[in-house]
């Protein structure tokens, strides 16, 4: 029974979520293309970086919790963890725009994407020399200085704000992920190299590192989306 634990995770994370993409006023289910072909291209990048801090440490799986397929040396469940947690976020943050006015207006985000910036920058410096906090502050600190300033996305307040709306969602399924409510955690992280810092179970990394990988899941997703839009119009 505890073997599917992981597998369970996933699967409430996403179902409501995926229900609800085929309600007539919301219609998220034609936009699945664009998000399968977004969420690919983000998990190859965040992947990647999941198989290094695997193959050196830095966290590790609980067989305990999982139905014990691999690949790449990573749970098939961690696999599906990067298709389902964005197609929850994606999902909400449609909804919410589409329903709500959460637009910023463009002197306060400028601000707020400069001050983020400067604050992880600083944050990857004085942990430089613990690998978690350092890699996810500074390639946090390059995506949002990529989007912003080269990509020139002008949602980054708006998406800011629905990451926080979503952070109980965060809590629930990252707490138990660390170990909230089990006996032992489903992922353990080496204490050498994260902060130390907690919010009760989560270590506060993960935070920032879901917040920069549902940003680059929003980022392609429009952009297929858009792309979507205009072979409606050619065709």
């Amino acid at each position: 029974m505890w073997q599917y634990t992981y597998l369970a995770i996933n699967f409430f994370t996403v179902i409501i979520c995926f229900l609800f993409s085929f309600h007539p006023k919301i219609k998220f289910h034609r936009h699945f293309k664009a998000f399968i072909m977004a969420s690919f291209l983000v998990a190859v990048f965040f992947i990647a970086w999941d198989v290094w801090f695997t193959k050196i440490g830095v966290w590790w799986f609980n067989d305990k919790y999982l139905i014990g397929s691999r690949l790449f040396g990573l749970p098939v469940e961690e696999l599906m963890f990067f298709i389902c947690i964005p197609f929850s976020c994606v999902f909400t943050y449609f909804c919410l725009d589409k329903f709500f006015k959460l637009d910023w207006k463009p002197a306060l985000e400028k601000i707020f994407v400069i001050v983020f910036i400067v604050i992880l920058l600083c944050l990857s410096i004085v942990f430089e020399d613990k690998i978690y906090p350092f890699t996810t502050f500074l390639t946090s600190a390059i995506s949002l200085f990529t989007l912003y300033f080269i990509l020139k996305v002008s949602w980054l307040g708006k998406a800011s704000l629905i990451y926080l709306i979503l952070m109980p969602g965060f809590l629930a399924v990252n707490g138990i992920l660390t170990g909230t409510g089990l006996d032992s955690p489903i992922v353990n992280y080496n204490p050498e190299q994260i902060i130390g810092i907690r919010i009760f179970t989560i270590p506060i990394e993960d935070s920032i590192y879901g917040y920069e990988m549902i940003l680059w899941n929003l980022y392609f997703f429009y952009r297929f989306k858009s792309k979507e839009s205009e072979d409606v119009i050619v065709a």
